[in-house]
């Protein structure tokens, strides 16, 4: 247990909290952008990773050219996108340029006021590590970024829907580990014997489904499953075609086959979303009923965004909105977590 004395003047648990919730608000941005990216087909069009002097987009018709020139070798150009013009390519080179950039923000988002807070001894005790860890996941993240990319470049005309996948799972886990630190820190802003919260064994299971979800949102993406039907309850005229084709094993039909991925996507849905209502309602019981109803409400919006989407034949808006709302979704979800995991001071 912490004493009073243990947490002396200098540290600033509610400015570390403010910090980390603005590096949040960043994810969700980065997530929105990278689901723009992924939807217009722009993430292919950066065939090279520098981290450092990428940041300086092309800035001459020669620079634009050489981009456009290292693009045209790769094979969704060649097979999908031959005869497209300079003005076509620089549409999709800017979303994934905001995209890395935005990514790169985040990064010095975090790791520079981290130094600085470090620095002045301004983070209390055993947060330190936690933080560092986050940071190494900014990192990582990058790394598993152009691993995405990278998988589209040879072979492929799209990138892996599984690196895709790990991708945004990974820019997730980011973004709950931050909102859960910082909900932690403004506790021990409120009362300085606050303990750490430990995750409950329930709200755990409630967030394993939502990432299971959100996973499986993922492969629909990676695979343009969305297009495979656009009707709904049924896929067309049945639950789940009779006619599509199967392969062996069958549990890769849950990973690799279009149809098979968007039916498990629909309908766990309504198993996360039970979960994590059932999160909610025992956020409200453990007082914190805003959080607990707020919850509530971005569930049911987002089934009904997950239908609109669907319908639309995936609209980009609507499918935009979804994935923006599956993120705002997760952040009170980890916050419903945290209040019914708070230990006795």
């Amino acid at each position: 247990m912490l004493q009073a004395s243990t947490l002396p003047t200098r540290l600033r648990p509610r400015t570390l909290s403010n910090w980390l919730f603005f590096v949040a608000a960043l994810v969700v941005a980065m997530v929105i952008i990278g689901g723009i990216t992924r939807l217009t087909e722009s993430g292919l069009s950066i065939t090279q990773w520098k981290p450092i002097s990428g940041i300086i987009p092309p800035l001459t018709g020669a620079q634009w050219q050489a981009e456009f020139d290292n693009y045209k070798k790769i094979p969704e150009y060649q097979q999908l996108n031959r005869g497209m013009t300079m003005a076509g390519f620089q549409a999709i080179f800017f979303w994934e340029y905001v995209h890395r950039l935005l990514g790169r923000v985040v990064g010095a988002a975090y790791l520079l006021p981290l130094l600085a807070f470090w620095a002045a001894r301004r983070i209390p005790r055993g947060y330190v590590p936690r933080l560092f860890a986050l940071v190494a996941l900014v990192c990582f993240q990058g790394a598993i970024g152009w691993w995405m990319v990278s998988s589209g470049l040879a072979k492929r005309t799209d990138v892996s829907h599984v690196r895709l996948a790990v991708h945004l799972v990974t820019a997730l886990t980011l973004l709950a580990g931050t909102v859960w630190t910082a909900l932690d820190l403004r506790d021990l802003a409120a009362n300085r014997l606050a303990n750490p919260a430990r995750l409950r064994a329930f709200a755990a299971t409630a967030l394993v489904l939502l990432f299971v979800q959100i996973m499986f949102g993922a492969f629909t993406a990676g695979l343009d499953a969305g297009y495979a039907f656009s009707s709904w309850p049924l896929m067309g005229d049945e639950i789940f075609p009779a006619a599509t084709p199967m392969t062996d094993p069958l549990w890769r039909n849950a990973v690799d086959n279009p149809v098979a991925v968007q039916f498990i996507h629909r309908w766990l849905a309504f198993v996360a979303a039970a979960g994590v209502v059932w999160l909610g309602l025992k956020a409200i019981r453990a007082g914190a009923p805003l959080v607990g109803w707020s919850l509530i409400v971005l569930v049911a919006a987002q089934i009904v965004l997950g239908i609109a989407t669907l319908l639309s034949g995936v609209e980009i808006v609507v499918a935009v909105a979804h994935q923006a709302n599956a993120a705002l979704t997760l952040i009170v979800a980890t916050a419903a977590a945290h209040a019914v995991s708070r230990r006795a001071a």
